[in-house]
């Protein structure tokens, strides 16, 4: 197929701009976070998967898949989405739209794959109630609408069952498309028009699962049917496929495709199936696929295809490449669809026709305004977990992501909305990124500690923690940016190889060039309790063990943070024990020293606040001028976040009492509560506030770890702190 652009082309006209800041003049905040929960609080599970908006733009509709229903919120004021109903549904809802004061939804109520079912249920906005329904035939995935409300399209899936054979097709019954006419504001059901997509598909022609539809202002339907791999376009008025073809594949190189616990990005795919999900059109002439994979592929990226089947632009690795950069790459989905592009929505502010891209594993959406050739890279914005809907309302200057994971029986966060407003100015995310390393990105998650040069103002240094534990790694930090650059990666290394069983939780300068890492430790997994001393290569050329009188009580939650005062053999350190060990009191946790000129050990005891719920512990400790700065938090997220505060003990104070008898406790003084920060950006409270350190000039910084975007939206939060 005949290329618009050059995949090199791409490359570099998408690289050049990939901060996003040197684009805009405008950009996209998000404004509000809204936990669907509030919808549906007796729920034990509840989601927001496909999401719209009313014609007024003011209420937002969205489909809930576990819990069987329809939510809607108010958003008249979008900082502030108030609970405006929930629709409980004999089925399951898999998609929805809405035309004038109606909304139409895709209600799956099949009894088995081999006998599936389905209907249109067609709901009143004002009084929540049921209209209509009606039957389908089959199982309905996608609801799409036409931009004048004259027609409705419709992806019956029937999808197939992934336990049997491998979940290879063909597995029949076959699905097919459903288009109709809206009159007098509903569905005319006894004009339905079922459109046959048998036969065309290369891959099991005599099943093909529908999985998206949109319709362009033609009366066009453009339709993925996904496991099959391809594309098709059908007259919405007459039920003719107009045009169908194959969505083809790629060759992909400087990729992750290995889940080992490190960002290597020296991987090719070949030949790899796109296999597209969602579809949106641009025009009446061009659409954009999100090519997620199913079963046999997925391109982890995005393209623009002529609607005669003309390739125009596919974004090759850009998009995991980028993830990474962000912090949001999911390593632990290396060996599958990494990033997992899986929603668009493409919407028209003003001049701009932009290009919302949803990665389900990276918890991201993507901006990208189309230029009518290779679209141009715009910014990112921080989603919930699993974004699989969006909608944008342009009359508001508005977009919205549903996020659909939900945690809360194990304890997590819920599913949230997410809204955003385009407003003047640069992007407020993201907070921290990093460069190139040439054709490969310096990936990192998990950032867990942080120190400050000992003589450059706004250079820092961070470490990760265990959850890359084949790429332990020192990243140097340049907060003088905006956003902040990890301008480069220095892997900790043991005799030449990479340094194994390490938890790398907090950093210090030794004041020579080199530093000192704390490692948690985690004597389940063999990882030990352990300082380790590099040099400004990274190489391990000391391992101090906790001693006995320290071990003899320990738990797994080790070292979380040190730092460093004074120099030479007058050189003390001072280690942040996260949590309660066998031998404190309740509610105290120990601060350890370390002298390595004599090997030397000593505590003090540290007073927690008594948590609400869970517990509260230490997350890193920092030495300036004449006090010690303390992170302490509770391991709670969301609205059960209380405790998110750094104090600071007088240094005069950390006197050590010898370890194994009775030690002084120190007293404690708030400098600042840090909730209020991480509201700031209109997100939910996220739960490890995990750095912090004070630089040359004095000024104070503060991170937060993403868990390496494993349950987690792989924000991460990198901020100044105020100390006075």
């Amino acid at each position: 197929m005949k290329r618009y652009i050059t995949l090199a082309a791409l490359s570099a006209a998408l690289l050049s701009t990939a901060s996003g800041t040197a684009l805009a003049q405008s950009a996209f905040n998000r404004v509000a976070s809204f936990p669907v929960a509030l919808n549906a609080p007796e729920a034990e599970e509840t989601s927001s998967e496909i999401i719209t908006a009313s014609e007024d733009g003011m209420l937002l509709a969205y489909s809930d898949s576990p819990n069987g229903g329809v939510g809607f919120i108010d958003i008249s004021d979008p900082a502030s989405p108030q609970p405006a109903g929930y629709v409980d549904l004999d089925g399951e809802p898999t998609s929805i739209t809405i035309i004038g004061d109606k909304a139409f939804v895709g209600v799956n109520t099949s009894e088995s794959y081999t006998n599936p079912s389905g209907n249109l249920t067609v709901l009143d906005l004002a009084s929540k109630s049921v209209v209509s329904t009606c039957d389908l035939g089959g199982q309905p995935d996608s609801v799409g609408r036409s931009t004048d409300g004259s027609l409705l399209a419709i992806a019956i899936e029937n999808e197939r069952d992934e336990d049997l054979n491998d979940g290879v097709i063909p597995q029949l019954p076959a699905g097919y498309l459903v288009a109709f006419d809206v009159k007098d504001g509903n569905a005319d059901c006894a004009g339905k028009r079922v459109i046959d997509v048998t036969g065309l598909a290369d891959i099991a022609p005599s099943d093909p699962e529908p999985e998206f539809v949109d319709i362009n202002d033609a009366g066009e339907i453009v339709l993925s049917v996904q496991e099959n791999n391809y594309l098709i376009v059908a007259d919405a008025k007459t039920g003719a496929v107009v045009n169908s073809f194959s969505a083809g594949s790629v060759d992909l190189t400087n990729v992750d495709t290995e889940e080992e616990g490190a960002f290597t990005f020296d991987g090719s795919l070949n030949d790899v199936p796109r296999e597209p999900d969602a579809v949106h059109w641009l025009d009446n002439d061009r659409f954009v696929s999100a090519n997620e994979g199913d079963y046999e592929g997925g391109s982890r990226g995005f393209s623009i295809w002529n609607k005669d089947g003309t390739l125009l632009w596919d974004s090759g690795n850009f998009v995991d490449h980028m993830a990474a950069r962000l912090g949001h790459y999911p390593e632990k989905r290396s060996g599958n669809k990494g990033s997992e592009p899986e929603g668009l929505e493409v919407a028209k502010f003003g001049d701009d026709t932009y290009i919302f891209l949803l990665l389900e594993r990276a918890s991201m959406a993507m901006v990208f305004r189309d230029t009518g050739g290779a679209p141009e890279y715009v910014q990112s914005l921080p989603s919930g977990i699993g974004p699989e809907g969006a909608v944008a309302i342009p009359a508001r200057g508005l977009f919205a992501t549903a996020n659909e994971t939900d945690l809360r029986p194990d304890g997590g966060v819920g599913s949230h909305v997410m809204i955003y407003q385009l407003q003047d100015g640069a992007p407020a995310y993201p907070q921290i990124m990093t460069d190139m390393n040439g054709d490969r990105p310096i990936g990192w998650v998990a950032l867990s500690g942080l120190a400050a040069d000992d003589a450059q103002p706004g250079i820092l240094y961070g470490v990760n923690d265990s959850f890359l534990a084949m790429q332990p790694s020192i990243y140097t930090i340049d907060a003088n940016q905006t956003p902040a650059r990890i301008t480069k990666q220095t892997v900790v290394t043991r005799a030449g190889a990479v340094a194994q069983k390490l938890d790398l939780e907090g950093i210090t300068t030794d004041g020579e060039g080199g530093f000192w890492l704390a490692s948690e430790g985690r004597t389940d997994r063999v990882i030990p309790h352990a300082l380790y001393h590099v040099n400004a290569d990274g190489e391990i050329d000391n391992e101090v063990g906790f001693p006995p009188a320290l071990m003899d009580n320990e738990i797994r939650f080790g070292s979380e943070g040190i730092t460093r005062v004074g120099e030479g053999p007058d050189m003390v350190l001072w280690i942040a024990i996260q949590r309660t060990w066998r031998d404190d009191p309740a509610n105290t946790v120990k601060l350890v020293s370390y002298k390595p000129s004599t090997g030397e050990w000593g505590a003090v005891r540290y007073p927690t606040e008594a948590p609400e719920t869970g517990w509260v512990g230490l997350s890193e400790i920092t030495a300036h001028g004449d006090y010690f700065y303390i992170i302490e938090r509770d391991n709670q997220i969301d609205d059960a976040a209380k405790i998110k505060r750094i104090y600071r003990v007088a240094a005069s104070e950390m006197q050590p009492a010898e370890l194994g008898g009775d030690l002084p406790v120190v007293h404690k003084e708030l400098v600042h509560d840090l909730i209020p920060d991480l509201k700031s950006t209109g997100g939910y409270v996220l739960d490890k506030v995990e750095g912090f350190t004070i630089d040359a000039a004095g000024t104070a910084y503060a991170v937060t770890d993403n868990d390496g975007v494993d349950d987690s939206s792989g924000e991460t939060m990198f901020f100044k702190v105020p100390l006075n």
